[in-house]
């Protein structure tokens, strides 16, 4: 089984972000503030080394963490 590089909640993220969710709408899903939300996107695309939402999803597509 191969492990994630994301944590459950930044899978959580992604997943509502690739539906077009605001990081607003996210935050009410989650019950987190939208600071957290931002904060848990910033530290995947650190962990993948990539700039902006959409490069770090077309990341973790190609890695197979998250299918669409």
């Amino acid at each position: 089984m191969h492990s994630s590089i994301l944590s459950k909640r930044e899978l959580e993220i992604f997943t509502e972000l690739i539906q077009n969710k605001t990081t607003k709408e996210i935050g009410n899903k989650l019950n987190i503030s939208e600071k957290t939300v931002r904060n848990h996107i910033s530290n995947v695309m650190q962990k993948l080394g990539v700039k902006g939402r959409a490069n770090a999803v077309v990341e973790l597509i190609k890695l197979g963490e998250l299918t669409i």
